[in-house]
């Protein structure tokens, strides 16, 4: 089995493209400045550009949508054309389509549990765009996989809350933020299950309908103190206690640094619980990969480079 990864130096598209090799796949990987390792076949080429999209495709049963704009920049212009170039590449060689979901899709309206097919009313920009995704994705008739989970974290993720909000990447952990209100829980996912997860479903292709959706639970976070308290334990202080994201930085911030508007936009998520419902997801595969929490963390802290060298979890 051939497939094609774009977005395969990312967190996610880099996770599911060394899963699928170590799966015995061949995997190309489409970068504008190609890298070497992990078992790709890197080939020089621009998401934005159809042609290249649909060369580097040629052959391919799957193709990885886990390409977006780094640090949100250009967002709305640039996120939509990129889709457009995959089903086209998608419809040329009879692909798979896998696309890594998001709960941003999903407005307050149906929150606090979530399942499945509840309607899809986004309040923010990239919400927006992200139900466009879908819905074209939906429209072209090509079979399409999405794999919907919590905030990403992981120990080669960077675009995400836990490094972006939580802790600082490249420094030893001395404070923790929380973004969360007072006891509102939230929803986890480590990039690795979330890789495992897609895989396991890709096997079972031939099974799955041709427009599938599912939904993981991840790290079920009950009152948003959890996952402070393992990147304290993971860290070797476990007395370390998280203080309060400071939301007001982001409105000060938001005119000049995208991240943060982009942040901001998605405060209504920790305001309420978020939970997603995988009971979909279930009835394929029959149980969820899960990773333990303190295992996830410390490797992700290890990853990120906020582990000096001797650091002993508190939990060993």
């Amino acid at each position: 089995m051939e497939a094609l990864v774009l977005g395969a130096t990312g967190g996610i598209g880099g996770e599911v493209a060394r899963l699928l090799v170590a799966r015995g796949w061949k995997v190309k990987a489409l970068n504008r400045a190609p890298k070497q390792g992990d078992g790709l076949h890197w080939i020089v080429g621009d998401a934005m550009k159809r042609d290249d999209v649909i060369s580097a495709a040629q052959g391919v049963q799957l193709i990885v949508h886990a390409v977006n704009p780094p640090g949100y920049r250009n967002w709305g212009r640039l996120v939509l054309p990129m889709m457009d170039n995959t089903i086209a590449a998608a419809r040329a060689c009879g692909a798979r389509i896998l696309l890594p979901g998001t709960v941003y899709n999903y407005g307050p309206d149906v929150l606090p549990h979530i399942h499945e097919d509840a309607p899809q009313r986004p309040i923010t920009r990239k919400g927006v765009i992200r139900v466009e995704m879908e819905r074209r994705l939906k429209d072209s008739g090509l079979p399409v996989l999405i794999v919907r989970a919590g905030d990403f974290f992981g120990p080669k993720a960077g675009n995400n809350w836990f490094a972006q909000g939580l802790i600082k990447p490249g420094k030893p952990v001395t404070a923790i933020a929380n973004p969360a209100a007072p006891g509102v829980g939230h929803q986890w996912a480590y990039l690795p299950d979330v890789a495992e997860t897609m895989v396991r479903l890709v096997e079972r292709a031939e099974a799955l309908p041709l427009f599938a959706n599912y939904q993981m639970q991840g790290h079920w976070d009950a009152d948003g103190t959890q996952m402070p308290a393992a990147i304290a334990r993971a860290a070797g202080k476990p007395e370390l206690r998280a203080s309060a994201f400071p939301w007001w930085l982001t409105l000060v911030a938001a005119p000049f640094v995208p991240v943060f508007r982009e942040l901001r936009e998605m405060r209504y998520l920790w305001r309420q619980p978020v939970r997603m419902s995988n009971a979909r997801l279930l009835a394929v595969l029959g149980s969820e990969p899960h990773t333990p929490l303190d295992v996830a963390v410390r490797h992700t802290l290890e990853g990120l480079g906020c582990l000096t060298s001797g650091v002993r979890p508190s939990y060993c």
